[in-house]
């Protein structure tokens, strides 16, 4: 990993999620250098950040994969191409060179000259939509957590979950089998998840493996020292339910931004960019966008789908940084890899 200092590549990556770490490889596998470029202090994006332990299901050639090793096997793909990594540093600025040539400059100052961008940003800057709670950031990080990366850390723990999503359901089923007590707390007594987790919940309530605090939301916290005692739960008239509590999950979702992207002059659509699926150009000559952060006419928001659109902007971004040389295509098994 380097920061600060000048660098000259052939391409800049903004964003180290699965999709940037995969234009990694396809850019390596058409002879371009990369250096990546992530605010977040590992690479991984969402995957890394808010469920590792997560299983998925729809990553070719695996059944079931956990996000973690997902990332850790899409770093190994990555490795022989040797890319230069700015962990914990935001894009601030993008600038246009001479010569087709763009400038990036960090908030650490770290500045990067490449012919290409691809920016995978993903959702772009993201962090949890915090519940009104008075006092609650003396719990923060102690027995309030916005994500689960490890779920271990919450065996034998009285466990409540607020929200009524995938992520509050998915995680009421995943701790019910690990914890002392789960209670989950939504104003609804219908919940926003897979209908599927959604009768798996239910079915556990009944059993009395989870316990279901519907037509409530949250209302205060007690405790001392950043640990929690007690949720104050109250129904939408007020009446409050005192739930015994070790550690509270609040995931009423992502509070996302473009952050500095947004001031690019990239043409948008509902804060995504818009880019030509054919080449994954944006509106700007040398620019190429991926993955979550982009759209078009049918645009798929899956990580395999990402997949695809950096193979097409490797490719184009090949034809900017060697225009005088045509693509020969190979398939991998043809071109091999470079050792390690």
């Amino acid at each position: 990993m380097a920061n600060g200092h000048s660098h000259q590549t052939d391409v800049v990556i903004v964003g180290a999620g699965p999709v940037g770490l995969f234009a990694v490889f396809e850019c390596g596998m058409v002879r371009l250098n990369c250096h990546v470029v992530d605010v977040l202090d590992d690479a991984g994006g969402q995957c890394t950040a808010l469920y590792p332990e997560k299983p998925i299901y729809d990553i070719p050639g695996f059944p079931r994969i956990e996000a973690a090793e997902l990332v850790v096997r899409l770093k190994a793909q990555a490795a022989p191409f040797r890319p230069v990594y700015h962990l914990g540093e935001q894009v601030q600025a993008l600038e246009a060179l001479s010569g087709g040539f763009w400038r990036v400059t960090t908030s650490k100052g770290t500045v990067l000259q490449a012919r290409a961008v691809i920016v995978a940003a993903g959702v772009g800057a993201f962090g949890p939509n915090r519940p009104p709670l008075p006092g609650i950031e003396a719990y923060e990080g102690k027995s309030v957590f916005y994500y689960v990366t490890q779920r271990e850390t919450f065996r034998g723990k009285r466990v409540v979950i607020a929200g009524g999503g995938d992520t509050a359901v998915d995680w009421a089923i995943s701790l019910a089998e690990i914890a002392s007590r789960v209670s989950v707390i939504h104003r609804r007594d219908k919940f926003r998840a897979a209908p599927e987790s959604e009768a798996r919940l239910k079915a556990l309530a009944k059993a009395g493996k989870i316990d279901l605090v519907v037509l409530h939301q949250l209302q205060a916290l007690e405790g001392s020292d950043g640990q929690l005692k007690t949720v104050v739960a109250a129904t939408l008239d007020g009446v409050p339910k005192r739930i015994e509590a070790d550690v509270l999950l609040p995931f009423f979702g992502l509070s996302m931004s473009l952050g500095p992207i947004a001031d690019w002059n990239l043409a948008l659509e509902r804060n995504q960019i818009t880019i030509d699926p054919s080449t994954a150009a944006t509106s700007k000559p040398g620019i190429f966008a991926i993955g979550d952060v982009v759209t078009y006419p049918g645009k798929l928001k899956l990580i395999l789908t990402g997949f695809a659109e950096a193979a097409i902007a490797a490719r184009s971004a090949y034809a900017l940084v060697h225009p005088e040389t045509p693509l020969h295509f190979e398939y991998s098994t043809t071109a091999g890899v470079p050792d390690a």
